[in-house]
């Protein structure tokens, strides 16, 4: 299939490209840009005129729910949800049921997106077995079999002196090793920030405390074990700083930040939504914007959706006994749009920490557009308006943006070559 592209604006943040021109697209890869290549005839014309080519977006944490929670959601309906928020890749958590800590979940995982999948899915794979915090799973063949990172997610490690010997066997065989910091004890039967919220609410509140504590802990084993690491969902002001001080004394670490946390506060618990029940919580707006400035300033490398899709049943208890998580990865790109217009964002630097920050973190051949590289790539209108719910392909509902209007629209998400999705 070949394909053309016409004048759209390309943005590029990994080649530092922003300029109107044409793509030329040729079996699944990008051939040329600007001028047409001789003989190339199109199959296929895209007018992308007043429209935004950026590189297909990465998302860095999506709950896939298969195997084991296929209620919840699968690999066939969220791997379309995020190709309607313009995502071409994504990485999947290790929770699944039977958790990804064999090769056979691996395969299974793999088999199913090439057959029923609209993105490319990128496994992150259990740091130990069936996440118990004790038993170290075989990450090297894991590794081998296609997971690019490993996890414990937000289940514990048994002591200390485990997880240092999991750090130094992954630094040895250059594995990366992704931290969601949270300290078991301190957030024990927590499910909202402490906070004056939570208190009037009546609600276990989950201090600050709780992700300052393991974030410092985590970041000493990383500097003593040399192993290259990633911390996803941080929450809090004083998180992102300890991220940017281990920054500066020259650790190999990156971080993420769900987007959600760039939009929601923690007084929004007051009126009982369990859509606003997460682990980690939504923090203070003083968190909130403190991580907005740590996004810009590039201390947060990577935005991800956070994606946890739940059934009816598991969001229609009271708060504190809700399942928790937020259902929004094909809102994805239109929550970082409606950040650039509200000023907090330029277009470039949102791009960028959801495409060339993501690839980056984890060392991922994506997040650019170059020719001879895959044709991966978002068409979307920047001044469009997407309404949050009026079209909804993910299985879990459990949305709290639901009846917003938010700015910008994919047009289209591009595959490979193949269109993944068309508004």
């Amino acid at each position: 299939m070949r394909m053309q592209i016409s004048g759209a604006r390309l943005i590029d943040p990994t080649n530092g490209v922003d300029q109107i021109t044409d793509i030329f697209i040729q079996d699944s890869k990008i051939v040329a840009i600007g001028k047409m290549p001789r003989d190339f005839v199109a199959e296929q014309m895209i007018d992308a005129t007043g429209l935004v080519a950026a590189p297909g977006l990465l998302d860095l944490g999506v709950s896939l729910r298969e195997p084991g929670h296929t209620r919840k959601g699968n690999i066939n309906s969220e791997t379309l949800a995020a190709a309607v928020g313009g995502v071409t890749g994504l990485c999947c958590t290790p929770n699944t049921k039977p958790v990804i800590d064999s090769t056979a979940v691996v395969e299974l995982i793999l088999d199913r997106t090439k057959m029923e999948g609209h993105t490319r899915v990128y496994p992150i794979g259990a740091l130990t077995q069936n996440l118990d915090g004790e038993h170290l799973a075989e990450l090297v063949t894991l590794h081998k079999e296609g997971c690019v990172a490993f996890s414990n997610d937000l289940a514990p490690m048994a002591n200390n002196r485990v997880l240092r010997r999991a750090l130094e066997y992954a630094a040895s065989f250059g594995l990366t090793v992704i931290f969601k910091s949270q300290d078991h004890d301190l957030a024990a039967d927590g499910v909202a920030h402490e906070g004056a919220a939570a208190s009037f609410r009546g609600l276990t509140g989950i201090p600050e405390t709780a992700e300052t504590v393991a974030l410092a802990r985590d970041l000493l084993l990383v500097e003593q074990s040399g192993v290259r690491a990633h911390f996803s969902n941080i929450t809090t002001a004083r998180g992102a700083k300890l991220i940017e001080q281990a920054q500066k004394r020259g650790l190999d670490v990156t971080a993420d930040v769900a987007m959600y946390q760039l939009f929601l506060t923690d007084d929004m618990v007051l009126d009982f939504s369990s859509n606003f029940h997460v682990q980690p919580p939504i923090r203070s707006l003083a968190d909130r914007d403190a991580l907005r400035e740590a996004v810009k300033s590039g201390v947060i490398s990577s935005i991800a959706s956070h994606h946890q899709p739940q059934d009816k049943d598991a969001k229609e208890a009271p708060f504190a006994e809700t399942e928790p998580g937020i259902s929004s990865v094909e809102l994805l790109l239109p929550l970082a749009l409606t950040l650039v217009h509200e000023g907090i964002l330029d277009l470039q630097t949102a791009i960028a920490r959801l495409t060339s920050g993501p690839a980056s973190a984890l060392k991922l051949n994506a997040g650019s557009l170059t020719v001879g590289a895959n044709a991966n790539l978002v068409l979307f209108d920047p001044a469009g308006t997407t309404l949050a719910g009026e079209h909804w392909y993910s299985k879990g509902r459990n949305c709290p943006f639901f009846g917003q209007s938010l700015n910008g629209k994919v047009h289209y998400t591009i595959r490979k070559g193949k269109i993944s999705y068309q508004a």
